[in-house]
């Protein structure tokens, strides 16, 4: 039985069971002496980090303002807080974030931003704000410098899915076969599976299956009880289809990318870029 290390996805084809596609692909990876190492690779990965962390803090206050600050009585928040301990925000953090809503000001709003970037791809940016007006600018400024610009009709070339991430390890920590994801892909009511391209630090990619919307609960909760560990469970934008740019096109679009990617209130970034 293959384990699901980052070879043997290399070689993971399309597989069609009954009827339904179930697919998987590959991810990526990056290293004279030591102090080169830590400063070019951990100070922008710690740097990415507290980026991050800071993106989940505002998605906690949000979650906790609109539904209450208990994740037992609120599915918003308990999947944020999922989200948060699959990163490894630490537990004070989680519990300082959902917290510090009953202080907050004024709820954060959540906007979605259309927009073309170079080579005519499409992006999709969920946004949480206390300042919708700065944060538009910050995102158009950031779009114009690389080649990009606000576009509405950008959101018709993507489509609402269930996704819920798991672990390249199951509950008792042994690595996920091949078979063992199909497996389950199809007892839980899943549609795809495939190795999380987002995830890009990790020696084992995470695997992502993705369902229908209203069977995300479902589907969420079956992959548990067949062994496989959850990371987390949300909505999300997929490309229907993604566009391949030429070499100089591309590296213009990753700029944009890195830089949006860098933006504060941007807590989702879907584009269909090959």
């Amino acid at each position: 039985m293959a384990a699901l290390g980052a070879p043997a996805l290399a070689r993971w084809p399309r597989l069609v069971v009954a009827g339904r596609p179930l697919h998987v692909g590959a991810p990526s990876r990056a290293g004279h002496n030591r102090w080169s190492k830590v400063r070019n690779v951990k100070g922008p990965r710690d740097a990415a980090r507290s980026r991050l962390f800071q993106r989940l803090g505002l998605m906690l206050r949000s979650a906790a303002r609109e539904g209450g600050t208990d994740p037992a009585l609120n599915a918003q928040l308990a999947n944020v807080v999922e989200q948060c301990r699959a990163k490894n925000m630490p537990k004070a953090s989680i519990e300082a974030a959902i917290h510090g809503a009953e202080r907050a000001a004024a709820a954060a709003a959540r906007l979605l931003y259309e927009a073309r970037g170079p080579g005519g791809s499409a992006l999709l940016l969920e946004v949480l704000t206390d300042n919708p007006r700065r944060s538009q600018q910050d995102v158009r400024l950031i779009l114009t410098r690389h080649g990009g610009t606000m576009a509405e009709g950008a959101r018709h070339g993507f489509e609402q899915k269930g996704v819920v991430r798991v672990g390249p390890r199951d509950l008792r920590g042994h690595a996920v076969s091949l078979e063992a994801a199909l497996e389950a892909a199809l007892e839980a009511g899943a549609q795809d599976v495939c190795p999380d391209e987002e995830e890009e630090e990790e020696e084992e990619p995470v695997l992502k299956f993705i369902c229908e919307p209203s069977a995300l609960r479902t589907v969420r909760e079956r992959l548990e009880a067949s062994g496989l560990r959850p990371l987390s469970a949300a909505i999300e934008y997929l490309p229907r289809d993604r566009v391949t740019l030429p070499e100089g096109t591309r590296e213009q679009a990753q700029h944009l990318l890195q830089a949006l990617g860098d933006c504060p209130d941007i807590v989702r970034l879907y584009h269909n870029i090959r």
